[in-house]
């Protein structure tokens, strides 16, 4: 009965305190609608159909600031649009055009700018999204000179959401023909620019100040991108703005004498020992007992030792490197071979023999150390998800400072860079040695913007990561950069499988 009392007393006290509290409290409204609407939001209002800019289908919101993006000067840009960009939803750069006529020309890259849009109209004219009807007198210039930024993209990117980048300053970065260009050939029309993740097309005006800029076997294209409609569809271009708009590369990008092109780091069993294999292809005969190469895988799961930054890069040795010369035997231009342990097996224990594949090197690591650096060990590539790699280098003089022909990286985990140590990289589809925007250097892989990794196979045992590609000898460069094919083997599985209509080639 004490309880029921007690019980009922403390009701009646949260009753009367909550009623107490409502009283009291203030009244809170709800919150107000800001003035300002990101670009990313004004875009996507967009259905299909012109829509008219009112606070109703604005949602409340009438303004849009930005930094612009548009430069006349040279006559390179489609004629009227300034063109802004922001941040202001989710961080992500957007760009929109604003149709002004004459008086675009009038801006300047680097204003800010504030838009009035009621009385506007959002739509898409001669296949770019524009608002129209916009006088200059709603349009607020707030500062000048303010900095702003390109947004690194590639064609694939591009191609797969042409709206998404549409009116955004973006760069493509060590753009080429599917020609070397000729002394003075020039930019003017249209060209068809390669970044190595396919083809987008650079407009110049044949009037403008840009027609008569070279054509420039690598370089890199900062502008503005645009699309044109074809039928039902959007086809992107990109406007340089200015000459400063191309940059030629002056890095050397030599053509590598062998690229990797798979490898099985987690094959099934009851140990990844001597299982283990690389595929490589090579883009010119070599004779390895003339010309001898080394590979160099590297291990960084958190046993790996020594700990911490590979301060000798890739010939740290212990647990964390291991080096295999190919001193003997030899491989054809276009031919696929395989370095790895010694059971030559495709999917570890038990499995089909691939003996009569090309194999350069079969080693018994599980057993021995490595040529010059790296402790004998059960697992040359990690399954732990950190960070592996495999460098195949023309010398069997590797140091800290050694480039290797070509290299790849799965996963980013595990301690790999520091200012002054770390993995060195080559000039390949995924690193630069120099930053091509910035020009600055970026030596080992995590430096800069050298952050490109292959994905960790889930499942990852018996898994052939495949790397392909498009190498084109004549350019010598990859005018396809390689993705990864995870392909699953079983027991029974045949070289055929990984040596397949998929596997990364070379072209003339």
């Amino acid at each position: 009965m004490t309880k029921h009392i007690f019980f009922l007393i403390i009701v009646v006290f949260g009753v009367f305190s909550f009623n107490s509290c409502k009283k009291d409290s203030p009244s809170y409204p709800g919150g107000e609608v800001s003035a300002y609407i990101g670009i990313y939001d004004v875009r996507t209002l967009f259905k299909g159909t012109p829509i008219e800019l009112n606070l109703e289908t604005l949602g409340g919101s009438s303004k849009i600031t930005g930094i612009v993006t548009s430069d006349h000067s040279a006559g390179n840009l489609p004629h009227g649009v300034l063109v802004i960009q922001d941040r202001r939803r989710l961080d992500l750069l957007r760009g929109i055009s604003i149709q002004m006529g004459e008086k675009a020309s009038e801006y300047s890259p680097g204003d800010s700018i504030v838009v009035d849009l009621i009385g506007g109209k959002l739509q898409r004219l001669n296949g770019i999204l524009q608002i129209t009807g916009i006088s200059s007198n709603k349009i607020e210039k707030i500062s000048d000179g303010n900095r702003y930024q390109a947004l690194r993209v590639t064609a694939d990117q591009i191609l797969k959401e042409p709206t998404k980048y549409e009116s955004t300053l973006i760069v493509l970065v060590k753009g080429g023909f599917s020609y070397t260009p000729r002394e003075g050939q020039i930019l003017s029309g249209d060209q068809k620019i390669n970044d190595g993740f396919g083809f987008i097309t650079v407009r110049t005006n044949p009037e403008s100040e840009l027609a008569n800029l070279p054509q420039y076997k690598m370089a890199n294209y900062l502008g503005i991108l645009f699309n044109e409609a074809s039928g039902d569809s959007l086809i992107p271009y990109q406007s340089l703005r200015t000459k400063s708009d191309l940059v030629q590369i002056r890095s050397e990008y030599k053509t590598p004498k062998v690229v990797v092109t798979g490898l099985l780091n987690d094959p099934s069993g009851s140990t990844d020992a001597n299982y283990e294999y690389m595929q490589f292809l090579a883009t010119e005969d070599i004779d390895f007992s003339k010309t001898p190469f080394s590979v160099v895988t590297t291990n960084n799961a958190n046993a790996s030792t020594p700990t911490g930054i590979p301060i000798n890069g890739w010939a740290t040795g212990g647990l964390r490197t291991y080096k295999i010369n190919l001193i003997v035997g030899s491989v054809k231009k276009g031919q696929f071979f395989y370095v790895g342990g010694t059971n030559k097996l495709i999917a570890g224990e038990k499995s089909t023999s691939i003996s009569d594949a090309h194999w350069v090197a079969n080693y018994d690591y599980a057993n021995k150390a490595g040529y010059d650096f790296g402790t004998k060990t059960g697992n040359l590539l990690a399954n732990s998800g950190n960070a592996f790699g495999v460098a195949v280098f023309s010398t069997i003089q590797v140091t800290a400072t050694t480039i290797p022909e070509d290299l790849v990286f799965v996963s980013t985990g595990g301690s790999l860079v520091s200012a002054n140590a770390g993995y060195r990289i080559a000039n390949t589809d995924f690193y630069d040695i120099v930053n091509p925007v910035t020009l600055t250097n970026q030596p080992f892989y995590r430096n800069g913007d050298n952050t490109k990794a292959f994905v960790y196979a889930s499942p990852s045992a018996d898994t052939f990561i495949q790397f392909n590609g498009e190498f084109n000898m004549t350019l010598g460069r990859w005018t396809k950069s390689r993705v990864q094919n995870n392909v699953l083997l079983t027991k029974e599985s045949k070289l055929q499988e990984v040596e397949n209509e998929w596997s990364t080639k070379l072209v003339e």
